[in-house]
């Protein structure tokens, strides 16, 4: 297989990419709504020992195998919902996604996780408050209010 000949047509590519914007946000743009107070609930779906170690601030905890259970007593019905597990290599927030959709919520998966959330300084805490991290500079632009890369 090679990239050339197995390349989408211009419209199939248009509707992949637009439908992933519909389903995906990241750490950056959630940050950015979180400051702008936009109207949201973000849901930490790892479990226990996971939100234990660290999370970002304000949100809910829910595992994902809990969610079909208590959801729709935490979160009114209609609240758009963006939902996190560990990173990029975890496939936990697509599977929490995946039942909020079935509950009927409108839902986005912050790709990248708790991993870049962490990885990109955007402050992660726990139950004693703020934990410091320094910003990878592989993973995000260094310096003041540098919260996305422009992209």
């Amino acid at each position: 297989m090679t990239i050339t000949t197995s390349a989408p047509t211009t419209a199939e590519a248009v509707q992949h990419f637009a439908a992933k914007l519909q389903y995906e946000t990241d750490p950056s743009d959630v940050k950015a709504a979180m400051d702008a107070g936009e109207r949201f609930v973000l849901v930490d779906s790892r479990g226990e020992a996971a939100w234990q170690q660290g999370r970002l601030p304000g949100a809910l905890h829910l595992p994902t195998a809990e969610i079909a259970g208590r959801a729709s007593a935490l979160i009114p019905r209609g609240t758009p919902v963006v939902v996190y597990c560990w990173g990029p290599g975890c496939n936990g927030s697509t599977r929490a996604a995946l039942e909020f959709s079935l509950l009927g919520y409108p839902v986005k998966e912050m790709i990248g996780g708790f991993e870049y959330w962490a990885r990109e300084g955007l402050g992660i805490v726990d139950d004693n408050g703020a934990i410091d991290r320094s910003v990878d500079e592989l993973t995000a632009p260094i310096g003041p209010g540098a919260i996305d890369c422009a992209c």
